[in-house]
């Protein structure tokens, strides 16, 4: 078969998979349908604040329960460890049927320690996140002319040293009528609406007591009620009750159901956003272009006048050789603490891994915002799936650096299998305990502490094994060059190594903090993230700056005869961590100034340690790999004693 008919087969597939893509809609779940009079349930998701990053549950506030009792919904393993709890709710509505001043409960009346915690609760600016037909409540507010966007609607509000509690909502359901879709909870087809906008307004409103008397749930509250979102009547409290009604209207639109979360997906200054990131990759790929096009110029030229020389010519060049050429002998020397290195190596392929598969899925549209929970389980279920590969390269890398010994390997299997699992399990296990003293749903429950250490035992670390069996059986690279006895003295340097070090994470780091930036208003300001297209590029750009990065500092050791290279080509690309990190403090320090309370803060500063620890092991990881190709490249190119 010849490159033509190769070439057209591929085309073929690439029109075929696209042309799937249209069969599919992948974000989120089937379009329902539902038929005029059907019942729409609404459910409750935690209670959520970026004041303070703790989530709580819904019915930790004295709110209104279902006539059938709380009830979780069907949850994945990603929004459990998110702290998502999604429960049913008492609101119900009938489609395309308006209703008004609908009668939920009044609440018994507010002991001390209720009237306390719903203060708190309120001064930490904690929102209600309501979800219909798997979209959240959207709420829009003017300021200054501009129409803002927000997800859930706030407890309540203090004004003028009260506390008022809004207790009556007005939703607002945008309806789309469809015909060509099997309508939900009924055989036939006909004309039916998809749920496709939910907006909430909420209200402080003073019921009176008498209208209150002998109402039960669903009862249609006696008088009118207007709902002003400019004005708070409902002060709350201690040792008196809340009631709580709300009214429902739907709107036809023309919004369609593929695009229904289009609402929630325009991110705040779209255009400086990409615009900010496509400007950034090009600084970026003409800088590493530049860098890699002199490298290169400068190896061969090296190389070429080497290799034309005669025979006696090189004898003669080699009794005056300087630079790489005299640390031949100690090149491929074994690093002090070689397990440690194949340990982080293996679990920095396992990790990089992870992210590039988990993000190609993401930006084919598998793990949209739609599918709560689907990026979470997705990354820990392709990290427990690469355990194979960890296990391979840090054998296979271990054998290598013991000149094929195979004695040991089932001991790096195992510290590859431990390694950043372990350190993971020991902060997240910490900054459980302050969720569980907290009372917050973020806390991992104690079954799904048992289900993760289960599939870390059970999944993971056999599989790290069986990448370690295949490591141990293949054959260990061999060096081109052999290595001295005695290892050669080092000359002091004009500057210190670690200097360099630390200074070449900068040009990584300069590839993602765009989009760091918007990553981390995505997991600590609620704001959905959604541009995984964009991601990937940056992820493969951040790959392609680290190798070369790593070469040019190995390069540079090498030629003023520092033959230490193998924790210095780590480090050099993994110190990109390090900027991570201190980009993470201002992050808290400037960003979110109002993060209240030293839980909090350590919460923050704990997934910001562990985000930066899987960030150093991949990038350092790259910049490991490219330096140990090179540096094997460039001494089997040319023959020295």
């Amino acid at each position: 078969m010849d490159f033509f008919d190769k070439f057209k087969i591929w085309v073929l597939l690439v029109c075929l998979i696209s042309q799937l893509g249209h069969g599919f809609y992948l974000p989120g779940s089937y379009p329902h349908k539902y038929g005029v009079g059907h019942q729409l349930s609404v459910k409750v998701n935690s209670l959520t604040s970026i004041e303070t990053e703790m989530p709580f549950s819904y019915y930790s506030l004295p709110f209104c329960t279902p006539k059938e009792g709380v009830k979780d919904s069907a949850e994945n393993l990603g929004e459990l460890l998110m702290g998502d709890r999604i429960e049913n709710s008492p609101y119900r509505f009938k489609m395309y049927q308006n209703e008004t001043e609908i009668f939920l409960c009044n609440t018994k009346t507010l002991s001390g320690n209720q009237f306390k915690i719903l203060k708190e609760r309120i001064d930490e600016l904690y929102q209600v996140n309501l979800i219909l037909d798997n979209l959240p409540a959207i709420r829009y507010t003017k300021k200054d002319g501009f129409l803002l966007r927000w997800t859930g609607y706030p407890v309540g509000v203090k004004a003028q040293d009260a506390y008022y509690v809004f207790n009556h909502l007005k939703f607002t359901v945008l309806v789309y009528e469809e015909t060509n879709v099997a309508r939900i909870n009924s055989g036939s087809e006909g004309p039916g609406y998809m749920v496709v906008g939910f907006e909430v307004t909420p209200c402080s409103f003073a019921h009176k007591a008498n209208s209150l008397k002998n109402l039960k749930m669903y009862d249609k509250y006696p008088d009118s009620i207007k709902c002003d979102p400019s004005s708070v009547a409902m002060a709350v409290k201690e040792g008196q009750s809340v009631a709580f009604t709300y009214e429902v209207s739907f709107v036809k639109s023309d919004i369609k159901w593929p695009s229904r979360w289009d609402a929630y997906l325009k991110m705040e200054g779209a255009k400086v956003h990409w615009f900010s990131i496509l400007n950034s990759l090009m600084v970026i790929t003409f800088l590493a272009g530049i860098v890699l096009v002199i490298f290169l110029r400068t190896v061969r030229r090296d190389l070429t006048r080497y290799e034309e020389l005669d025979k006696e010519a090189q004898e003669q060049m080699n009794e005056e050789l300087s630079g790489w050429k005299l640390v031949v002998g100690d090149v491929f020397r074994a690093p002090p603490n070689a397990s440690l290195l194949c340990v982080m190596v293996g679990d920095g392929v396992q990790i990089l891994g992870m992210a590039l598969v988990t993000i190609l899925f993401a930006a084919l549209g598998f793990m949209s915002p739609a599918s709560r929970g689907t990026l979470l389980t997705g990354m820990l279920f392709f990290y427990m799936i690469l355990g194979i590969a960890a296990g391979y390269v840090a054998v296979r890398l271990w054998r290598t650096i013991g000149f094929g010994n195979k004695q040991g390997w089932v001991s790096v299997s195992w510290r590859a299998a431990c390694f950043f699992p372990g350190i993971s399990f020991l902060i997240l296990t910490t900054l459980n305990f302050l969720l569980w003293g907290s009372k917050s749903t973020g806390a991992i429950p104690f079954s799904l502490f048992v289900i993760l250490i289960l599939l870390w035992f059970c999944v993971s670390v056999p599989l790290t094994l069986v990448g370690g069996y295949f490591g141990a059986r293949a054959p260990h690279i061999e060096y081109p060059v052999r290595t001295n006895q005695i290892p050669r003295e080092i000359p002091p340097q004009k500057y210190p190594s670690w200097l360099l070090v630390l200074g070449a994470g900068t040009l990584p780091f300069g590839t993602l903090f765009i989009e760091l930036f918007f990553i981390m208003s995505s997991i600590w300001m609620g704001r959905v993230y959604y541009v995984f297209g964009f991601l990937l590029v940056v992820l493969v750009l951040l790959v392609v700056v680290c190798a070369e990065v790593s070469l040019v500092l190995t390069y540079m050791h090498l030629c003023v005869e520092d033959w230490k290279w193998w924790w210095k080509s780590f480090f050099a690309s993994g110190s990109v961590a390090i900027y991570i990190f201190l980009y993470s403090i201002n992050y808290l320090v400037f960003d979110l100034k109002s993060l209240s309370g030293p839980v909090s803060a350590t919460l923050y500063l704990g997934y910001s340690l562990f985000m930066v620890l899987a960030i150093m092991l991949a990038t350092g990881t790259i910049g490991f790999l490219s330096s140990f190709w090179f540096v094997h490249y460039l001494f089997s190119s040319v023959k020295l004693d």
